[in-house]
């Protein structure tokens, strides 16, 4: 994109400074190209949180209106309570949300093919379909039964590796809610698996 490339303090946002991309999205006000910038380091990271939550059809949707949203709303990013990266997944999540009945019923579907691979056998393209998205068997439907709040809570933290501040920040909800949805969250869905780690399987799913 036009203009120098900024520099960047490593760290957290995917190898990216915080002030940088607060920079970059301050000199897009100006020079909305800079925009592109935030486009090409976030947008492969937004589209497979999106596809593990909507499945790979819808991902790309997904992505570019976030990217689309972000775009527009720019000028209202406050650098002081979240970082870019943290924004983002926040605007996802919300755009993510509009989607939720086509999410639940993704996620038990995912869970109905896991059983069909149990009494079909290893059925490679079953295999392929459930692997695809990401969230599987038991562990889909158990999220799938969660309220819409403690599902994003849940998720945020097992696929985009957010700490409790950081989903604060995204979802605009007091720190103290996100530690009792993540609690209620993890416990329901524990229940569901017979006492498994659900946080295990999603980690798992994170790469």
């Amino acid at each position: 994109m036009a203009g120098e490339p900024l520099t960047a303090d490593p760290p957290r946002d995917g190898g990216r400074g915080r002030a940088d991309d607060a920079a970059l999205l301050r000199m897009s006000l100006d020079d909305p190209q800079r925009f592109g910038e935030i486009f090409d380091a976030y947008f492969a990271e937004i589209h497979g949180y999106a596809a593990k939550r909507l499945g790979p059809d819808a991902a790309s949707d997904i992505a570019a209106q976030t990217f689309l949203e972000a775009f527009r709303r720019r000028d209202r990013y406050d650098a002081s309570r979240a970082a870019v990266r943290t924004w983002l997944y926040g605007i996802a999540t919300k755009v993510i949300g509009k989607h939720k009945r086509t999410e639940v019923r993704g996620l038990h579907a995912r869970a109905r093919l896991d059983l069909a691979r149990q009494h079909e056998g290893h059925a490679d393209r079953v295999d392929d379909q459930v692997s695809a998205h990401g969230l599987r068997g038991r562990l889909a439907g158990a999220i799938a039964a969660l309220t819409a709040g403690d599902r994003d809570v849940l998720l945020l933290v097992a696929l985009a590796d957010f700490s409790h501040e950081e989903v604060a920040a995204a979802l605009g909800i007091p720190y103290g809610t996100v530690g009792s949805r993540l609690s209620r969250a993890r416990r329901k869905a524990r229940e569901a698996l017979g006492g498994m780690n659900p946080m295990r399987d999603l980690e798992d799913d994170r790469g």
